[in-house]
């Protein structure tokens, strides 16, 4: 899987798995183009990604705002001359009793998880649809898109969304060459993995938790120009959470 020269934009890449997902493509030397809303973890990233001799670029960038989406495609076309992949991963979560959750920050988490998703792969795919070999859109969604704990309306429909949106968009921008794909990561833990109890890792099928490379490789697959053929799917990574059967005992 060639990435060299590959213009890559990751949404929501200052920490977390966006961070391992922009990595994993500066060391496959792609160039990366970091957009956060976090300035000070943006930078960091890049720095990081120059640090193993690798080629990034940070962007500003509130995805909830149109003006702000418009502006990182055109700062990356600007830098790079082209537009071949799109990871839009950027997301926030609220737990709340459905009795407290405003109407506010349900707008707010929408916006941010699922109104962005369609934005950035409009304003990608406007460049995209110009390249020989098309593009590719990977959103990564949840597993909570198929499953719920409480008070977790907000997010659980900002990613049953993109799930839905996912398809769509494949459909839509097939004829352009334009792969649209979705991940559902289960428990990925972005912080101190060695923290991790015994427990945490064995109630996982796979007998441990996941970690964002997971995500990445994941990422790096569904946008191989020789895996065109998928397109349209929901690549659950849960380490087979969600096929475990629970009793209480």
């Amino acid at each position: 899987m060639g990435f060299l020269n590959k213009t890559v934009i990751i949404t929501g890449s200052g920490n977390g798995i966006g961070k391992g997902i922009a990595l994993l493509y500066a060391k496959k030397s792609a160039n990366v183009v970091i957009a956060d809303i976090d300035k000070t973890a943006g930078l960091k990233t890049v720095a990081e990604i120059k640090d193993i001799g690798g080629e990034a670029i940070f962007v500003p960038t509130d995805v909830r705002l149109e003006t702000d989406i418009v502006q990182l495609m055109e700062a990356a076309y600007n830098a790079y001359g082209h537009i071949d992949i799109l990871i839009n991963n950027a997301g926030i979560s609220v737990f709340k009793p459905i009795y407290e959750l405003s109407a506010e920050e349900w707008d707010n988490i929408i916006n941010t998880n699922l109104r962005s998703v369609f934005l950035c792969s409009r304003e990608a795919a406007k460049y995209m649809r110009h390249n020989k070999e098309g593009g590719s859109i990977v959103n990564i969604a949840s597993t909570r898109a198929i499953m719920s704990e409480p008070n977790s309306e907000a997010y659980a429909a900002s990613k049953g969304g993109i799930v839905a949106l996912t398809h769509a968009l494949a459909a839509s921008l097939s004829q352009s060459r334009i792969t649209v794909n979705a991940i559902s990561p289960g428990w990925i833990e972005t912080r101190d993995y060695a923290k991790l109890r015994a427990i945490d890792h064995e109630q996982h099928l796979s007998r441990r938790v996941g970690k964002p490379d997971d995500i990445a490789r994941a990422c790096l697959y569904l946008t191989a120009k020789e895996n065109d053929f998928v397109t349209g799917i929901n690549l659950i990574i849960d380490g087979g959470m969600t096929k475990k059967m629970i009793y209480e005992e």
